[in-house]
């Protein structure tokens, strides 16, 4: 027992070393930032810079985990939070799985070689000992050379995926559980259920980060429970069945509870909103074609509310409320989805699968995915000396595996929505499982000879993706880093000008400002900003309003109107779509308008006031 204590603490030394340094190296070359300004929208709220007061309410996590953020913004307003929160999360997930592979290279069954007489424990101690350093190089070579993008450039989304993928890892390669075979059955169900708590906190946690990317991971950690569940044989067996059943019942149970609070957390007036929150991700994210087609005149939108919609800034008309985007989301089921022939889009997108599986453009996350089953299968034939049921069994998990994956993939590509966000973390989650099927069956094998050679061969396989990984994304992510701190120089500046101007309210164009990203780790004044975008996911929302009352304004349009406001807009943007827009719903409600430049921020963006007067 007190062997194992001094081997747990310096597994955890080790792994925080490797993953510390490996951070602080991050840091070094490249500043952490929020991918996009979906992060940076959440954190606004969650902090008190969107409506004034930390609040949960950001409409993308599950409310208790908003508002335990929030409440530490109460406590400390300036404290990077949310930013800390995620950064947190995957060097977490990096550590948990640094930890659990050092575990792994304490207990594997290591075939002795031949030493001096007295010299057999220092020589196994060495051989552990090495194969820690070689398991936590191998894991910062996958940081750097696969991940690296994603560490840098941090979005929910993937950090909720890489929480489903250590989930998955650490449960397959559990201490004492299926995957050390006969250590299994003398395991008690309460025993087993306390191991499986890290795995299960990790699943949850991704369930409130991002729900739609847990559930959609889901399968692969139901996978690996089944595969557990299955060589935990008899299957049927009481003890077995109170494992993996009450095991189960505390996941459904944990995100029952956890949807259940933030069901209620949205009722009253968020209820509404949620709908309408719902309904315009359906027109923008899924039937975007519906904005210039022609067919929102037949459910009754005038042409500015069409300009509105098409150009992201709905909130200049109070007339786009929950009832006509409810009307145009139909409307797009019926018109666009209606007329889609399913069997073709079905066949399209079945080659486009097969497709971007094999080709380059989802290098290298196919890659490492390919060569997983590549080892795995590898693996399985050498175990097929030893008993046909073991190749039998392992060739049934394989096949079950890619028969999920490609549901998976296909319920992805079929929907219209495959950006990075989604798919990386796909992979990333696939290939964890693959991982810890793969070391599955060098257990099995007790490491002779063979799987040591086949060992050998995933590790080398693994690290020549990981160099050719850092070698193209190395100076991609350079060129990324340079390209946001250019644009974020507008930002800034755009920041400073408000803040100067504080009895005004500034309404940013929306295809003007979401090129913006934060940084991760920033301190900063979170006191209520007097801006807010025209448009958006929480445009129209209940903090929306609060905000806008803040500095007198009832609705977007009237405030501009009256001289509460003023309008920002891109120099680009204006070139592209012009300013004369923003009068057409103004005429369509009986009030002539004109919009004249009466200052600019920086080089690039120019300020707008709308005079208006009755007709």
């Amino acid at each position: 027992m007190e062997q194992g204590k001094k081997r747990g603490y310096e597994n955890c030394i080790l792994t925080f070393a490797f993953v510390g340094v490996s951070a602080l190296l991050m840091g070094f070359f490249f500043d952490f930032y929020f991918d996009m300004n979906d992060d940076t929208m959440m954190r606004d709220i969650m902090s008190g810079v969107y409506s004034g007061t930390p609040d949960g309410h950001n409409m993308q996590t599950l409310y208790p985990l908003g508002a335990l953020i929030a409440l530490c913004y109460r406590i400390n307003g300036s404290f990077p939070w949310y930013g800390a929160f995620l950064f947190l999360c995957q060097s977490g997930c990096f550590f948990l799985t640094g930890v659990r592979l050092c575990t792994l290279a304490d207990r594997f069954d290591v075939k002795k070689r031949t030493v001096p007489e007295g010299g057999a424990e220092s020589a196994g101690i060495g051989r552990r000992f090495a194969g820690k350093l070689f398991f936590l190089f191998m894991l910062v070579s996958f940081q750097w050379g696969i991940w690296l993008t994603h560490m840098v450039n941090t979005q929910y989304t993937i950090t909720s995926g890489m929480l489903v993928g250590a989930a998955v890892f650490l449960f397959l390669t559990m201490p004492g559980g299926a995957f050390w075979g006969k250590e299994s059955k003398e395991l008690s169900p309460k025993v087993f259920l306390r191991r499986s708590l890290p795995a299960l906190f990790l699943f949850l946690l991704a369930f409130h980060l991002r729900s739609e990317m847990a559930l959609l991971t889901l399968p692969f950690l139901g996978l690996a429970g089944l595969f557990c569940w299955w060589a935990d044989r008899p299957v049927f067996e009481r003890n077995n069945l109170r494992k993996y059943v009450g095991l189960l019942l505390l996941l459904l149970a944990g995100m029952g509870i956890s949807a259940g609070a933030d069901s209620l957390a949205y009722s009253g007036e968020w209820r509404e909103f949620r709908q309408f929150f719902n309904d315009r991700t359906t027109i923008y994210d899924f039937y975007p074609e519906v904005l210039t087609d022609g067919n929102l005149e037949k459910a009754g939108v005038s042409f500015g509310a069409q300009i509105l919609l098409d150009n992201y800034n709905f909130g200049l008309d109070g007339r786009i409320d929950a009832q006509m985007l409810s009307d145009v989301a139909a409307c797009a089921k019926e018109q666009a989805g209606g007329a889609k022939d399913w069997g073709a889009v079905f066949k399209e997108k079945l080659l486009h699968y097969r497709y971007r599986s094999f080709h380059g453009g989802d290098a290298p996350y196919n890659m490492l995915v390919i060569s997983g089953y590549g080892i795995n299968i590898a693996a399985a034939i050498f175990l097929a000396r030893r008993h046909m049921r073991d190749l039998s069994g392992a060739a049934g998990q394989l096949v079950l595996l890619l028969f999920v994956r490609s549901g998976l993939w296909m319920f992805v590509l079929m929907r219209g929505r495959d950006p990075e966000r989604i798919t990386h973390p796909l992979y990333l989650v696939e290939f964890c499982l693959l991982a810890g099927m793969f070391l599955w069956r060098l257990r099995q094998a007790a490491f002779s000879e063979a799987p040591r050679y086949l060992f050998s061969c995933a590790a080398g396989v693994l690290f020549l993706l990981c160099v050719w990984g850092l070698w193209k994304g190395f100076p991609a992510l350079q060129a990324d880093q340079a390209r946001r701190q250019e644009i974020n120089r507008d930002w800034e500046a755009i920041d400073a000008y408000c803040k100067a101007h504080p009895d005004l309210f500034y309404f940013e164009d929306v295809y003007s400002t979401v090129a913006f990203s934060g940084k991760l780790l920033e301190y900063r004044d979170n006191a209520l900003a007097n801006y807010d975008i025209a448009g958006g996911w929480m445009c129209k929302s209940p903090l929306y309003r609060k905000k806008l009352a803040a500095f007198g304004i009832e609705e977007a349009a009237d405030g501009l109107a009256a001289g509460k406001a003023a309008f920002l807009m891109s120099d680009e943007e204006k070139s592209l779509r012009g300013i004369t827009w923003i009068g057409v719903p103004y005429a369509e409600n009986g009030m002539q308008v004109y919009v004249g430049e009466y200052d600019r921020i920086g080089e690039n963006y120019g300020v707008y006031q709308v005079i208006g007067r009755d007709r």
